[in-house]
């Protein structure tokens, strides 16, 4: 089995792109012995259907999932029709989420898209890079257990082309709090085996 993360460099200990998109490497990882290949997207500057051409490629590559910081509804859509589970809320090295994936960590698929089209694009839109400086496990970014969970901006907080109605930026909303909620629900999930192991 392989596994596609979007990557913000062509190195394992690299950061998660929190876009997926608009990533500028995937890393094709086989999670059994970490070999992978690093595969730059050509789709980082494209004008439109980034997401679908990028999810294309990766689906291309033969991979069973992808493991990113979000994803939009066509990348997300076209991934799905492939066959491809999504995980998305994923923060970290590249190295410290495939091992916590496949170490059977809560990871939740992705029910649907968690950000609204062209997400990320333009100078300055979207999330920053470089989250998850190699300290944390996934999620948590090295933080702690308690330590919050830093989600993509609301289209509203982003800067460049990309201008969302209220409507629009109401459902993102909602959509953000059904992830947090989902990872609330998890990390007490992972506290509650952890105290059963610890007694």
């Amino acid at each position: 089995m392989k596994i596609a993360v979007s990557a913000s460099s062509s190195e394992l200990d690299g950061s998660v792109d929190p876009r997926f998109g608009r990533c500028s490497f995937f890393l094709i990882v086989d999670p059994e012995t970490m070999e992978f290949e690093a595969v730059e997207n050509p789709f980082v500057r494209a004008s439109g259907g980034a997401g679908i051409q990028a999810a294309q490629l990766v689906a291309g590559k033969g991979v069973r999932a992808v493991l990113t910081g979000s994803c939009g509804p066509n990348a997300f859509q076209t991934l799905k029709a492939a066959g491809v589970k999504v995980v998305a809320g994923v923060m970290g090295t590249v190295r410290e989420v495939v091992r916590s994936y496949i170490s059977g960590a809560e990871f939740l698929e992705a029910s649907g898209p968690d950000v609204p089209p062209h997400f990320g694009m333009g100078r300055g839109a979207g999330p920053g890079l470089g989250r998850g400086r190699g300290g944390g496990m996934g999620r948590l970014q090295g933080r702690g257990a308690a330590g919050p969970f830093e989600q993509p901006k609301s289209p509203a907080q982003t800067q460049g082309p990309y201008r969302v109605s209220p409507q629009e930026e109401l459902e993102f909303l909602k959509k953000q709090s059904q992830v947090l909620r989902e990872q609330m629900e998890s990390i007490a999930k992972r506290i509650a085996a952890l105290g059963k192991k610890g007694k």
